[in-house]
């Protein structure tokens, strides 16, 4: 990979000397979907698939960004003095963004920068994508200017970004498993507290095969902001009567108990799934302690459940794909990851069975569909940093 970044960055910039090369994973949220913002649990991984970039300083006071995936977008130049927002800019709003949370935050940058990236994750696709980027231009500013800023720093300003710069309120679990990744393991964080554990994975001869809906998702254009405002209503009703602060307090047999306080019948369901689903995260990082790796996967297959029915923010191609793979030989358990709305399922199956699997319900999808969705195999790898000399 290093030989082809190397190429490609001399072709885009003409020259090459003093380039270094960086690597951030995507992640795939295990278990513990809609909790981040309820006060709950999640367990998500890093995973081999990922953002790639080279990059070197200048002399001068300007950064040059390319991507590889983007290319008709060709060589994207700003002044390190002018780094507001563009939406002319798309992608590169991400990268610029950082730069510009850097300098909000104190760090001097005085000279320019060149970067290349190239990422093969999917894009729009659930996988964290603008995380990925955002995490990989941290650390390779971090480096080549000598910054002393530890992960966990780099992982609020990658959030403060995409609330502050890019106008995303999202959660902080995906800049912080793309940080804090570790190779085969799992990170249960408390989204509270931050606290969190690494937890081992070990699946047995099967592996993680991620599945791609191919709708895109748009976090902009779906119901993720009224999920959480029926959630926030829920818990205001809860609230007149027991003094919590988060849905991620109750267990399911406070919910049955207190679940006729809640005045909407809509509000109901959604408050049920943060609370059942924040418990099967907690029971799945000890199936995973203990090797139950059965009992992990049912657990997967009652999360999807709560999603399409509880929280209904499945839709017919991640109902499609998971109902494929809960039919198929050698697989473990399936669900939809990410937030929904399109996107991404992810299944652990036997490797014995995965040829098969995959093209049983790419052949299946497709009938059902009318197209193909994508698959990707991937591994569980550690968190963003530099690419070792080989």
């Amino acid at each position: 990979m290093r030989e082809k970044l190397l190429k490609d960055f001399e072709d885009i910039f003409e020259y090459s000397d003093n380039v270094e090369y960086y690597f951030a994973p995507g992640r795939v949220n295990l278990i513990g979907e809609h909790t981040d913002y309820n006060g709950g649990h999640v367990f998500p991984c890093a995973i081999s698939l990922g953002t790639y970039a080279a990059a070197r300083k200048t002399d001068e006071k300007i950064i040059r960004l390319y991507s590889k995936n983007f290319q008709n977008f060709g060589v994207i130049e700003v002044s390190l003095d002018e780094l507001d927002y563009d939406k002319k800019h798309d992608w590169a709003n991400y990268p610029k963004g950082i730069i510009w949370s850097m300098k909000r935050a104190g760090y001097k940058l005085d000279q320019g920068l060149e970067v290349m990236f190239y990422g093969n994750l999917p894009n729009g696709a659930g996988l964290s994508s603008s995380a990925s980027i955002e995490m990989v231009t941290a650390v390779l500013i971090k480096d080549l200017y000598n910054f002393n800023i530890d992960m966990q720093d780099m992982i609020k300003l990658s959030q403060a970004t995409e609330n502050n710069y890019i106008g995303v309120n999202c959660g902080i679990m995906d800049q912080f498993i793309i940080g804090m990744g570790k190779k085969n393991h799992a990170l249960l964080l408390d989204t509270n507290s931050l606290n969190y554990e690494y937890v081992k994975i070990n699946l047995e001869k099967a592996s993680i095969v991620i599945a791609n809906t191919n709708k895109r998702r748009g976090l902009s254009d779906s119901k993720y902001n009224e999920r959480r405002r029926q959630c926030e209503e829920g818990l205001i009703d809860i609230k007149k009567y027991i003094d919590i602060q988060s849905l991620g307090e109750l267990d399911e047999e406070t919910y049955r108990d207190i679940k006729n306080l809640i005045s909407d019948e809509i509000n109901k369901k959604r408050v049920k799934h943060a609370v059942y689903e924040n418990r099967r995260t907690l029971k799945a990082k000890k199936a995973l302690e203990i090797g139950d790796i059965k009992e992990f996967g049912r657990l997967m297959n009652e999360s999807h459940s709560s999603l399409r029915d509880d929280y209904e923010v499945t839709g017919v191609e991640l109902d499609t794909l998971v109902e494929l793979a809960w039919s198929k030989k050698g697989v473990i358990g399936s669900r939809m990851t990410g937030a929904g709305f399109g996107g991404c399922t992810f299944s652990i199956v036997k490797d014995e069975y995965i040829e098969d699997f995959i093209n049983d319900i790419e052949r299946e999808y497709k009938e059902k569909i009318g197209y193909k969705p994508s698959f990707y195999i991937a591994k569980i790898v550690d968190g963003a940093g530099k690419l070792c000399t080989p």
